[in-house]
């Protein structure tokens, strides 16, 4: 989409990597190319799951300081609110999204992460909320933390500014898998295969669903749910997918 934001399309799955090396630093255009990128997958009935990393040796090191030095409360304001906006884009795909942390994922990175459905890490990784250390506080999806960390453990990262190693990260609930550099690529095709193997339809609506429950109050994720459910039966995919698993073999979905 971007010289900035690079799409490969590998099956259903779409790779989007941050290539803006060295650290993939962000700044208005790549922000607003993840945005427009994500705009027009969520578009394309084709697209079945997306991973997001990094090119290079980060995911990204966060924001172009040399860029935010210079805002007012009023351009700020309109920065942060384009920022949300990308980020948003990722959270609320109505496909499974997965982050690959190939290397440091710090502020706006480390909140993109966040945004993803799942999350691989490297050993050799590292996440981090540092913007206290430069005069601002974390803010738009760092607001996720809390209820990934837990209130304490949110503090630490948020008013310490300190990286969190991969270690931390799987310990504290903020990643799925953490494996050696060199695994890193194949764990992450490993888990959106698995995906890419179930019924289509029902994926999209499980999507949905964790969207909504995200939003919403107890009794309307239920409904939400109850919903879906009936839906699902909409398409011949529950009766291949159970005929399938009678039969020990594998669905085959159309």
């Amino acid at each position: 989409m971007s010289g900035t934001v690079r799409v490969e399309r590998r099956g259903g799955c779409a790779w989007v990597t941050l290539d803006r090396p060295p650290l993939n630093l962000l700044e208005p255009g790549v922000i607003r190319a993840l945005r427009d990128t994500f705009a027009a997958l969520r578009a394309d009935s084709a697209v079945r799951a997306a991973v997001v990393t990094g090119a290079g040796r980060a995911t990204t090191g966060g924001m172009q300081l040399q860029y935010l030095m210079d805002l007012d409360p009023a351009s700020a304001k309109a920065f942060i609110t384009l920022l949300h906006e990308a980020i948003q884009s990722v959270h609320e795909a109505p496909f499974p999204t997965v982050c690959m942390v190939n290397g440091p994922c710090l502020g706006a990175g480390f909140e993109l992460a966040m945004a993803c459905d799942l999350r691989v890490m490297s050993t050799e990784a590292s996440f981090g909320l540092p913007e206290i250390r430069v005069g601002v506080p974390s803010v738009i999806e760092a607001a996720l933390l809390p209820a990934v960390v837990g209130p304490a453990r949110a503090a630490e990262i948020l008013l310490l500014g300190a990286p969190v190693t991969a270690a931390q990260a799987l310990e504290w609930g903020l990643v799925n898998r953490v494996v050696a550099p060199a695994e890193l690529e194949a764990v992450t095709q490993g888990l959106v295969e698995s995906i890419l193997a179930f019924a289509p339809s029902a994926v999209r609506l499980q999507k949905e669903l964790i969207i909504r429950w995200r939003n919403t109050d107890l009794r309307t994720a239920i409904e939400s749910g109850i919903n879906a459910f009936a839906q699902s039966y909409a398409t011949g995919e529950p009766r291949e997918a159970m005929q399938a698993f009678l039969e020990k073999r594998k669905p085959r979905f159309a």
